[in-house]
Protein backbone atom coordinates (compact mmCIF):
# COMPACT_ATOMS: atom_id res chain seq x y z
CA UNK A 1 0.00 0.00 0.00
CA UNK A 2 1.33 3.61 -0.16
CA UNK A 3 -1.22 5.24 1.66
CA UNK A 4 -0.74 6.49 5.23
CA UNK A 5 -3.12 8.20 7.66
CA UNK A 6 -1.50 11.61 7.24
CA UNK A 7 -4.11 13.37 9.61
CA UNK A 8 -7.26 13.37 11.80
CA UNK A 9 -9.52 16.44 11.60
CA UNK A 10 -12.02 16.56 14.32
CA UNK A 11 -15.01 19.32 14.58
CA UNK A 12 -14.58 21.18 17.45
CA UNK A 13 -16.93 24.27 18.73
CA UNK A 14 -13.58 25.90 19.61
CA UNK A 15 -10.10 25.20 18.69
CA UNK A 16 -8.15 26.60 22.02
CA UNK A 17 -10.14 24.87 24.78
CA UNK A 18 -9.69 21.34 22.23
CA UNK A 19 -6.48 21.64 21.73
CA UNK A 20 -5.37 22.35 25.83
CA UNK A 21 -7.62 18.92 26.15
CA UNK A 22 -6.33 17.12 23.60
CA UNK A 23 -2.38 18.09 24.45
CA UNK A 24 -2.81 17.12 27.70
CA UNK A 25 -4.63 13.93 26.96
CA UNK A 26 -2.16 12.70 24.19
CA UNK A 27 0.77 14.64 24.90
CA UNK A 28 0.83 16.21 21.40
CA UNK A 29 2.37 19.91 21.45
CA UNK A 30 0.95 22.64 19.65
CA UNK A 31 2.53 23.54 16.04
CA UNK A 32 4.63 26.75 16.39
CA UNK A 33 2.47 29.37 14.73
CA UNK A 34 -0.37 27.25 14.33
CA UNK A 35 -1.29 25.67 18.17
CA UNK A 36 -4.65 23.88 16.10
CA UNK A 37 -2.32 21.31 14.60
CA UNK A 38 -0.92 19.11 17.83
CA UNK A 39 2.61 17.59 17.08
CA UNK A 40 3.05 13.71 18.54
CA UNK A 41 5.64 13.09 20.87
CA UNK A 42 8.96 11.70 18.99
CA UNK A 43 7.86 8.26 20.27
CA UNK A 44 4.70 8.21 18.54
CA UNK A 45 3.83 7.56 15.25
CA UNK A 46 4.14 10.17 12.10
CA UNK A 47 0.08 11.05 12.88
CA UNK A 48 -0.99 14.61 14.05
CA UNK A 49 -4.08 15.81 15.25
CA UNK A 50 -5.93 18.44 13.26
CA UNK A 51 -8.26 20.71 15.00
CA UNK A 52 -11.01 22.72 12.90
CA UNK A 53 -13.78 24.62 13.97
CA UNK A 54 -15.55 24.29 10.34
CA UNK A 55 -14.42 20.79 8.97
CA UNK A 56 -16.46 17.33 9.63
CA UNK A 57 -14.57 14.54 10.91
CA UNK A 58 -12.66 12.52 8.35
CA UNK A 59 -9.97 10.79 7.55
CA UNK A 60 -6.38 12.08 5.51
CA UNK A 61 -4.62 9.53 3.91
CA UNK A 62 -1.36 10.81 2.43
CA UNK A 63 -0.02 9.26 -0.60
CA UNK A 64 3.77 7.90 -0.44
CA UNK A 65 5.34 9.77 -3.36
CA UNK A 66 7.95 7.23 -3.56
CA UNK A 67 5.50 4.41 -4.32
CA UNK A 68 2.40 5.91 -5.86
CA UNK A 69 0.60 8.44 -7.18
CA UNK A 70 -2.88 10.80 -6.19
CA UNK A 71 -4.43 9.55 -9.04
CA UNK A 72 -3.02 5.81 -8.71
CA UNK A 73 -4.62 5.49 -5.10
CA UNK A 74 -8.00 7.04 -5.87
CA UNK A 75 -8.41 4.61 -8.82
CA UNK A 76 -7.16 1.62 -6.71
CA UNK A 77 -9.50 3.19 -3.58
CA UNK A 78 -12.57 2.97 -6.15
CA UNK A 79 -11.45 -0.24 -7.29
CA UNK A 80 -12.40 -1.70 -3.73
CA UNK A 81 -15.73 0.22 -3.44
CA UNK A 82 -14.77 3.90 -3.32
CA UNK A 83 -16.57 6.80 -4.98
CA UNK A 84 -15.73 10.30 -5.48
CA UNK A 85 -18.12 12.67 -3.50
CA UNK A 86 -18.66 14.22 -7.06
CA UNK A 87 -20.63 17.68 -5.74
CA UNK A 88 -17.49 18.33 -3.59
CA UNK A 89 -16.41 22.63 -3.89
CA UNK A 90 -12.41 22.02 -4.16
CA UNK A 91 -9.84 25.08 -4.11
CA UNK A 92 -8.28 26.00 -7.31
CA UNK A 93 -5.09 24.44 -5.90
CA UNK A 94 -6.72 21.34 -4.46
CA UNK A 95 -3.95 18.40 -3.59
CA UNK A 96 -6.43 16.08 -2.74
CA UNK A 97 -9.61 13.86 -3.85
CA UNK A 98 -12.99 13.64 -1.86
CA UNK A 99 -13.90 10.30 -1.72
CA UNK A 100 -16.56 7.84 0.35
CA UNK A 101 -16.04 4.48 1.23
CA UNK A 102 -18.95 1.89 0.33
CA UNK A 103 -20.52 2.65 4.00
CA UNK A 104 -20.65 6.50 3.03
CA UNK A 105 -17.50 7.76 5.17
CA UNK A 106 -16.18 10.27 3.42
CA UNK A 107 -12.15 10.82 3.43
CA UNK A 108 -9.73 12.33 1.51
CA UNK A 109 -6.70 11.24 -0.49
CA UNK A 110 -3.88 13.93 0.02
CA UNK A 111 -0.61 14.30 -2.86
Amino acid sequence: MALTLGAVILNVPKTGPAAEFWSQALGFTPQAGNPDFLIPPPTARPTRLHLDETDRTHLDLWVDKETSTLEAEVDRLISLGAERVEDWTYPPDADFVVLKSPDGTVFCIID
